[in-house]
C-alpha cells in the first residue's frame, strides 16, 4: 500500500497543474482531415486505422504537456517519500544481517530476553512437570511479544514468563515529562512534537502452590528513543528481582540476596546496597505501611550517567541469568513440605496484599495498561490465580505470621 502513495501523490499534483482545455490550434481540424484523407474511405470513423490516429495524437499531446510539467515538479515540488518507521528499519536489518554484537542495542536486548525466556520456561517445566501455554502476539503499532503461562500445575499454581517488544511514538507531553530524568532525550529549546521509541523486556512471576515456597518476581527491560535515521537517541535500562514469601525461611532470604549481591559486586560494589534500598522503598504498600515482600534489587533509568551501555547490558545479562540457579533450589526445598489449611489461608491473604500493590502502586502495570495497543492479558499475568481478603485480620502475637509482618514493616539486611 505504501508503494502506491508516491504514484497517487504524483497524480494529485498533475491534476493541480493540468487544466484540460482544448488549445486553439489553427487549422487543426483541417490538418487532421487532410492527413486522414490519404487513407481509403477516411471519411468514415469505422476505418480500423482511424482510432490509431486519434490515439497517436493524444499521446503526442500528453508528451508535450507532461514532460515539461514533470521537470517543473521535480525542481519546484519534489515528491516526499514516506520515511520508514523504526520497526520497519529493524525488520530490514534482521532480514539482511541478522543480530550480532555490532547490531543496535535494541535488537541485541530483544534477542537476549527471548533466549532467556526459553531457558527459564524449560527449567520451570522440568520442575513442575507441566507445559506452559505459549501465545505469540503482534501489536499493530509495531512489535509484539511471547507470553508463556502455566496454570494449576503440580508445583506452581500460576507462573508467567513474558517477553514484550514495543515500538511506538512519544507525544510532546511525554517527552517533556521524561526530560526530568533524561535531559538528553531532546534539546530544551527544540522539543519535537513526537519521538519514536522502542522498549523490550522480560517479566516473570511465579506463585507456588505450597505456602512454604515463596512467590518471586523479576523484570529486566531496555528503553530507547530513535533519531530519524534509526540511530539511538536517549536510552536506559531498568529492572530487578524480589522475593515474596508467605512464611519466612532465613536461609532462603540469604540465598536469594547473596546471589543478587554477587552479580552486583561483579560490576560495581555500590550496586547492591543502592539497589537493595531502592527495592525496599519501591515495593512498599504505602496504604498498609509494609513491604510487599523481603526485597531484592530494583533500579530504573540506568544510562550513561552510571556507566556505558555495554557495561550496563553485561550487568543485565548476568542478573537475569542468575534467576534459575537461585530460585529453583529454593522451590525444590519447599514444594513438598506439609502445611495446614490455616497456613494456606494465610498465603491467600498475603497474595491479596500482592494484588493491592500491583494495581495501586506499580508503575509498570500502569504504564502497560495506558500504552496504546496494550495486551491486557499479558500485563495482568502477574496476578495470582487465587487470593483473599479478610476484614481486620491480625496474626497471632509471636507467631510465624507475626514475624513476617515485623520484617515487612522493618526491612532487614540479609547479607
Amino acid at each position: 500500500m505504501a508503494s502506491r502513495r508516491p504514484a497517487l501523490r504524483l497524480f494529485a499534483q498533475c491534476k493541480q497543474h493540468i487544466h484540460f482545455k482544448s488549445p486553439p490550434v489553427p487549422n487543426a481540424n483541417r490538418t487532421s482531415r487532410r492527413a486522414l484523407s490519404s487513407f481509403p474511405n477516411s471519411s468514415t470513423s469505422s476505418h480500423p486505422l482511424a482510432p490509431l490516429g486519434r490515439y497517436l495524437g493524444w499521446a503526442a499531446f500528453g508528451l508535450v504537456v507532461t514532460v515539461p510539467l514533470a521537470y517543473k515538479m521535480a525542481i519546484d515540488e519534489p515528491l516526499k517519500m514516506d520515511t520508514p518507521s523504526l520497526a520497519e528499519l529493524d525488520q530490514q536489518i534482521k532480514a539482511e544481517k541478522g543480530v550480532s554484537e555490532v547490531s543496535p542495542m535494541r535488537l541485541r536486548m530483544e534477542k537476549f530476553v527471548k533466549e532467556q525466556q526459553k531457558a527459564i520456561v524449560a527449567a520451570l517445566e522440568e520442575l513442575d512437570g507441566t507445559k506452559f501455554r505459549v501465545d505469540e502476539w503482534q501489536r499493530k503499532e509495531g512489535g509484539g511479544g511471547v507470553t508463556c503461562c502455566l496454570q494449576e500445575g503440580k508445583v506452581f499454581e500460576k507462573a508467567g514468563v513474558g517477553v514484550s517488544v514495543v515500538y511506538g511514538t512519544l507525544p510532546k507531553p511525554a517527552i517533556l515529562k521524561m526530560r526530568a530524568n533524561h535531559k538528553n532525550i531532546a534539546d530544551e529549546n527544540n522539543i519535537p512534537e513526537s519521538l519514536e521509541f522502542f522498549a523490550a523486556g522480560l517479566s516473570l512471576i511465579v506463585h507456588p502452590r505450597n505456602p512454604m515456597a515463596p512467590t518471586v518476581h523479576l523484570n529486566y527491560r531496555y528503553f530507547e528513543t530513535a533519531n530519524p535515521d534509526g540511530s539511538s537517541g536517549a536510552w536506559w535500562f531498568g529492572g530487578g528481582a524480589d522475593l515474596t514469601p508467605s512464611y519466612l525461611f532465613d536461609e532462603d532470604a540469604v540465598q536469594f540476596h547473596k546471589a543478587l549481591k554477587d552479580v552486583c559486586d561483579k560490576h560495581d560494589k555500590d550496586y547492591y546496597p543502592r539497589y537493595k534500598k531502592w527495592c525496599d522503598e519501591y515495593f512498599f504498600n504505602k496504604h498498609r505501611g509494609e513491604s510487599r515482600g523481603i526485597g531484592g534489587i530494583f533500579f530504573d533509568d540506568l544510562d550513561e550517567a552510571v556507566t556505558d551501555r555495554e557495561n550496563l547490558f553485561a550487568f543485565i545479562q548476568d542478573a537475569l541469568k542468575s534467576f534459575v540457579p537461585t530460585y529453583v533450589p529454593i522451590v525444590e526445598r519447599r514444594k513438598d513440605m506439609a502445611f495446614t489449611e490455616e497456613e494456606k489461608e494465610w498465603q491467600q491473604l498475603r497474595r491479596g496484599r500482592y494484588v493491592e500493590f500491583n494495581l495501586v502502586h506499580d508503575r509498570g502495570t500502569a504504564f502497560g495498561l495506558n500504552t496504546p495497543g496494550a495486551r491486557v492479558e499479558s500485563i495482568l499475568m502477574s496476578m495470582p490465580l487465587t487470593a483473599s481478603w479478610k476484614y481486620m485480620h491480625e496474626p497471632e502475637p509471636k507467631s510465624r505470621e507475626a514475624r513476617l509482618i515485623e520484617v515487612l514493616k522493618n526491612p532487614k539486611e540479609w547479607v
